[in-house]
């Protein structure tokens, strides 16, 4: 009787681990995988993400052909990727970087769209070839130029794009306009607004001409 009670007590023993184990390995395998870094990468970068609508501003110029028209068709043509809002008065300005060039007619511009920074930044490259630009020369003369100067609050550091625009607080033909139609926009990284980053200029820093309201 004794063995008989042991064997019985051990049989229980080997079954109740058998039953334990076979629970946990059922928990396992029934347990969602865990998410790390790499799931996370992705899921945000192989999966289309919802874009919200974001406001930009940007500067726009020309100083070949009639830089007035090409402006006006530039800005027409932008009305076709989102909703155009404010725009400056046109600004003759004199060439800053590379000074042995035509004069530039330039303003600023409020887009609204439903585009990231990088897809902006394709589509604004895109309509800068179908106005014939080049970069054959850096800085020199274009049909016409689009940068992008802010897009919300957002701070962005790429290859390829920085916003904001590294060099828009150094630049009186830039900063004339946009303080124009937005005086309170902010700059995130130096925290001053576009109206600050005017005053903030000296004189030297380029001859800036209105020429029309639109």
């Amino acid at each position: 009787m004794p063995r008989r009670e042991e064997h019985g007590y051990s049989v229980y023993i080997v079954c109740s681990l058998t039953r334990v184990l076979y629970i946990g390995v059922s928990r396992e395998i029934l347990r969602p995988p865990r998410r790390t870094q790499d799931d996370s990468y992705l899921s945000h970068n192989c999966f289309p993400q919802p874009t919200s609508m974001t406001t930009a501003y940007l500067s726009l110029g020309s100083n070949i052909g009639d830089r007035v028209a090409n402006i006006r068709a530039c800005i027409a043509r932008l009305s076709s990727v989102g909703r155009v809002g404010k725009i400056s008065s046109l600004y003759e300005t004199e060439p800053m970087e590379l000074r042995e060039q035509p004069w530039f007619v330039n303003c600023v511009v409020e887009l609204e769209a439903e585009l990231g920074p990088a897809e902006l930044l394709a589509v604004i490259r895109k309509i800068e070839a179908e106005f014939g630009r080049t970069r054959e020369v850096p800085k020199g003369p274009r049909t016409i130029d689009i940068d992008i100067l802010l897009v919300d609050s957002l701070v962005l550091k790429e290859r390829d794009l920085q916003v904001p625009h590294p060099a828009m607080h150094k630049r009186r033909f830039v900063l004339q306009p946009l303080a124009e139609i937005a005086p309170e926009a902010f700059h995130p990284v130096l925290a001053r607004t576009a109206r600050e980053l005017l005053q903030d200029l000296g004189l030297e820093d380029g001859i800036v001409r209105r020429l029309a309201t639109k």
